[in-house]
């Protein structure tokens, strides 16, 4: 039994010693920067918007008039 424990240990041993001087090949990854140019063109403002934007603009309308409509009947009591 100790032979086989020993016989292990040594086998370990000289795996790990053999895999861990391996060179490692190092990939070089080269990136360019290319500027484009982008004509400015006015645009309406419904179209520069988004449309989450756009939405949230008319829900927020609607819920300002009913927020008024209830301060002018907490007023009319």
């Amino acid at each position: 039994m100790k032979r086989v424990l020993i016989t292990g240990v040594i086998l370990l041993l000289t795996a790990t010693s053999l895999t861990s001087c391996r060179e490692t090949t190092e990939k070089e990854t080269v990136v360019r920067e290319v500027e484009v140019e982008k004509e400015e063109t006015p645009e309406p403002e419904e179209e520069r918007k988004g449309i989450l934007e756009r939405a949230g603009e008319k829900v927020d309308g609607k819920v300002n008039k009913e927020i008024d409509e209830e301060i002018d009947k907490i007023d009319d009591n």
